[in-house]
């Protein structure tokens, strides 16, 4: 399925589930979620805000991000990922698990890279195996410097 349909049917399947818990539509809603649809990875409620500034149609208060990340993190639409230095980022959790990915997270500039890891996945689950757990969710963060950074800092020695 092309990326693209697949945006569409999670923006589709979020504003359902929105609708069958009782939240009417409404433009901040909708322009959070149209716009967590087309993104690869995890943004901050300060870059969808941002993000909505720019995009050049009507702005989204910053209460209203937070409320309909909220919302959304509620009823398991979106996950919130913890990416240090009291930063939250959130993404787009598609039912079918098509888009599960983990992240790098560089402490020097902030940059959040997304990697996808088969081999990790099989640990994960046989770790889950040898203990008799039954892993619901998971998300992996590593932290360290991305390759500009470590280039920079090894060329300031």
């Amino acid at each position: 399925m092309p990326d693209e349909l697949q945006q569409l049917d999670w923006a589709d399947h979020a504003s359902e589930r929105l609708a069958g818990a009782g939240y009417r539509r409404g433009g901040a809603r909708q322009a959070v979620i149209d716009l967590l649809a087309q993104q690869p990875c995890a943004l901050s409620a300060l870059e969808i805000e941002e993000a909505l500034r720019g995009a050049g149609g009507r702005p989204v208060a910053r209460a209203s991000v937070y409320r309909v990340i909220d919302e959304l993190e509620q009823l398991k639409l979106v996950s919130r990922i913890e990416v240090g230095h009291g930063i939250s980022r959130y993404e787009a959790v598609h039912p079918d698990g098509h888009h599960h990915h983990h992240h790098l997270v560089c402490d020097d500039c902030e940059k959040v890279i997304p990697f996808a890891d088969d081999e990790l996945e099989r640990t994960i689950h046989r770790v889950a195996d040898r203990v008799a757990f039954d892993v619901a969710e998971h998300d992996i963060v590593l932290h360290g410097s991305c390759g500009d950074c470590g280039r920079r800092r090894t060329a300031r020695r």
